[in-house]
């Protein structure tokens, strides 16, 4: 069966969305990568009302959320200093959407919304899954980095890019 798939611009009317379906994703599939005490610390420090308010309008990250059959199931944000070089801050689906083709679905959205000329992303040295997906999508790691977030973590990540044209 056939599923409708739409992605819709956020604005901050949709901040409840995001941190709904943030917290339902980051809890079942991180917790297999880092610990529960860190999700919940990155969650409240990336995720509370007023994160995602000053991420949306001082950051100028641009938010899109993922409906499927009319149920958001995801949701992605990118920002640009100067209209050519992208970074995507968030890229999380639902984990009943993975291996859907999906992802692939959001990925393509955003490049042929913004054009970037690269398209540069962090993810986390352990996620295999997520790694061989931005593999398969035409990015490289261009760097091992880590990056003191406080209470003692560290985001452990490879930074990918991809190049158009």
């Amino acid at each position: 069966m056939e599923h409708s798939i739409l992605f819709k611009e956020a604005t901050i009317d949709d901040i409840s969305v995001i941190q709904s379906l943030a917290y339902k994703i980051w809890h079942e599939w991180y917790i297999v990568i880092i610990t529960k005490h860190q999700i919940d610390y990155m969650l409240a420090d990336r995720y509370s009302e007023e994160s995602l308010y000053a991420q949306m309008t001082l950051e100028n990250q641009l938010f899109t959320l993922v409906y499927v059959d009319n149920v958001p199931l995801g949701y992605a944000s990118v920002n640009t200093t100067d209209g050519k070089s992208y970074f995507l801050h968030k890229f999380y689906l639902d984990t009943s959407l993975h291996q859907k083709g999906v992802s692939k679905k959001l990925l393509q959205y955003l490049e042929q919304k913004y054009s970037p000329e690269t398209l540069t992303l962090r993810v986390n040295r352990c996620n295999y899954k997520a790694i061989n997906f931005y593999f398969k999508n035409g990015f490289f790691i261009q760097k091992v980095d880590d990056l003191d977030i406080g209470e003692g973590y560290k985001l452990e990540d490879f930074v990918m890019e991809k190049h158009f044209n």
